[in-house]
């Protein structure tokens, strides 16, 4: 049992509990009447255009498919595993095995095929839906291995279906097309049959099961039931007053990934509301703002950190009076507090600097950014400070794939930077002993797909989950994440270290892409440091430099190193002695999901890359005498701090 248990704000609205997720679609239907509430890009060029799909004829193709595919023999509870971009395809298939009473099971697309297979044989998929033919191809190396699947449906055969890759025997292959037609002529009254289907579903049904990337070991299925998910896309922004709904409301950029639960529920709340959604990949980010001019978007911070190097890249090239007001007016965002109230002369300043810089900011984004939503990992205080100065709203979020996935969130009328807010109603957030978060309430799952001993370790008999994350709260009841359970360690001093909060601070610079601190049984600590690449050379080329040179080559430059080393020094500012950086690593790599070093949510495999940089890490850890030496065989850069 947690001590001092925190619940919604008393000016929260209410928990709504006993929802499915097809209920939330048809009273949006019969709420909203949107030609534009889906919309799916035809090409990537500049001269882009949008096919759209109307609220009502979205629930019209995802009850067909729902029909198509219970004709086909999948059986309520059957398993139908997501090798889909995140589209608008994605959003009727979906639906269409909610309202079919399926269980969806979404694969990673960054997923290695191993994993695949892992995913689709644990969760026994018994089909198996594909967007495109690039995805056809993937599949089709992998279902050899796997008997239980017959069917394969392909959303979009595009102008290669004719060279579709074979498939094994006993497998067939439909389109999305086919599957519709199909539940268009497999009953007299369709209408009957969807009521016949929806009358069998119940809020606390499986509605999917998310594998959780993990940061070590094989992924775990996490079941999600229709309750868990609805009741928090219902809460998510039932709080939020000025979110307007219907087809003049609120516009939508989604670009993060359908697989992953926040996105998803996202989808879910901006559907039963009737807005419009403008699917994007996130190549394509910049060229759309401008165009779809979108009032909210949910991100992870990574993306708005970018936003962020781009605009100081912007400055730093540009020349004489321009320059110095773009840099006067990023020095004014920094002074930004929103917390405090500010003086009369920076309110001067303020007023002057956001016709001259921060409009020009905006109008990046689009020009009439609400909110932005932001999840998957902590965002650095400094930037929710500089986005309010230039009148964008960041609304921080906690939560894990576990908890569908919202835990707390800062409402925009108390969002206080450096926190994840408060908790959502009908949520219970409370601390274990050693400083564990917990959460009980709707929003908490069923448990792991075949895995009860993996449960019973996280899901208390009565109803408390424990995150692994460590946390504390304010004085004024704003939760703070401090670090991962996991991530602690100890040197050999017998201090302990949490590693996040330099990390983030670290990584948090536009000149670094990932902070990795070390120490464990060490005497100190230090840390990886992966630079980001295009910013570190645009540094070095303001420095006069080279900057076409090899990266390593660039990091052994003094200039480069004494940023690097300054960076450092600015992350330890305000810690314990005994958990400040003494020495850093700089190394010409990028952390990716590809090398199995960031999970597909890209947070940090730990054991993956202390195995990967075990040279470097000892190395770290020569006699002062020997310290910093040559580079290592990598070409990591050694420094002292």
């Amino acid at each position: 049992m947690p001590h001092s248990i925190h619940t919604a704000p008393p000016d929260a609205g209410p928990c709504v509990r006993g929802r499915t997720l097809p209920g939330l679609l048809y009273d949006a239907a019969e709420a909203y009447e949107n030609p534009r509430a889906l919309n799916q890009p035809t090409n990537l060029s500049s001269d882009q255009e949008w096919r759209s799909l109307s609220l009502d004829r979205f629930r019209v193709q995802a009850e067909e498919t729902a029909l198509g595919l219970r004709d086909l023999g999948l059986d309520r509870g059957a398993k139908v595993a997501l090798l889909m971009e995140s589209d608008v395809h994605f959003c009727v298939v979906d639906m269409g095995c909610l309202i079919a009473g399926l269980i969806d099971v979404p694969l990673y697309l960054s997923s290695a095929q191993d994993q695949m297979q892992y995913v689709m044989e644990h969760a026994e998929a018994e089909a198996l839906v594909v967007s495109n033919p690039k995805r056809l191809a993937q599949a089709a190396e992998i279902l050899p291995a796997l008997s239980r699947i017959d069917t394969v449906v392909l959303c979009d055969p595009g102008p290669s279906a004719a060279s579709s890759p074979k498939l094994p025997d006993g497998v067939s292959l439909r389109t999305l097309e086919d599957v519709q037609a199909r539940g268009r002529a497999a009953v007299d009254n369709s209408a009957a049959a969807i009521a016949d289907l929806r009358a069998q579903i119940e809020a606390d049904d499986l509605a999917t099961i998310i594998y959780t990337s993990g940061t070590t070991g094989r992924p775990k299925g996490v079941m999600l039931s229709h309750e868990n998910i609805s009741s928090n896309a219902i809460t998510a922004v039932g709080e939020i007053d000025d979110f307007e709904t219907g087809p003049d409301g609120e516009v939508v950029i989604s670009f993060l990934p359908l697989t992953h639960v926040f996105a998803r529920m996202l989808q879910y709340a901006y559907m039963m509301r009737g807005v419009s959604v403008y699917f994007v990949h996130p190549d394509d980010l910049v060229e759309a703002f401008p165009e779809v001019r979108p009032t909210v978007f949910a991100s992870v911070p990574r993306v708005l950190e970018k936003v962020y190097a781009g605009i100081k890249k912007k400055i730093m090239g540009m020349r004489g009076l321009q320059k110095a007001i773009g840099e006067w007016g990023l020095e004014v965002a920094k002074a930004y507090d929103l917390t405090t109230p500010s003086s009369w002369l920076y309110a001067a300043q303020h007023a002057l600097a956001d016709p001259l810089v921060f409009r020009k900011w905006r109008a990046a984004l689009g020009g009439r950014i609400k909110y932005i939503v932001v999840g998957g990992a902590a965002l650095q205080p400094d930037l929710t400070n500089i986005l309010a100065a230039a009148g964008i709203t960041a609304l921080q979020g906690y939560g894990l794939t576990e908890t569908s996935p919202v835990i707390t969130y800062t409402r925009p009328w108390r969002n206080k930077p450096g926190t994840v807010g408060e908790p959502l109603p009908g949520v219970e957030v409370g601390l274990a002993d050693d400083g564990e978060i917990l959460t009980r309430g709707p929003h908490v799952m069923q448990g792991y797909y075949k895995q009860p001993e993996k449960t019973n370790a996280v899901l208390t008999d009565d109803g408390w989950f424990h995150t692994g994350d460590i946390g504390e709260f304010d004085e004024d009841g704003f939760l703070k994440i401090t670090d991962r359970k996991k991530a602690l360690f100890k040197l050999s001093t017998g201090k302990y270290v949490i590693p996040q909060p330099i990390e983030n601070r670290m990584g948090g610079d536009p000149l670094v892409d990932n902070a990795v601190v070390v120490g464990r049984d060490r005497k100190f600590c230090a840390a990886l440091v992966f630079p980001s690449i295009d910013q570190m050379r645009a540094q070095a080329a303001a420095h006069g430099m080279d900057a076409d040179r090899p990266v390593a080559d660039l990091l052994a430059e003094p200039e480069i190193i004494a940023t690097y080393r300054n960076i450092a020094r600015a992350a330890n500012e305000g810690m314990d002695a005994w958990s400040t950086v003494k020495r850093v690593a700089l190394l010409p790599d990028e952390l990716t999901v590809e090398s199995d070093l960031l999970t597909p949510t890209l947070k940090i495999r730990r054991p993956r890359v202390h195995e990967a940089y075990a040279d470097e890490i000892e190395a770290l850890y020569r006699p002062e005498a020997d310290f910093p030496g040559p580079r290592t065989a990598r070409g990591a850069v050694l420094a002292a701090v």
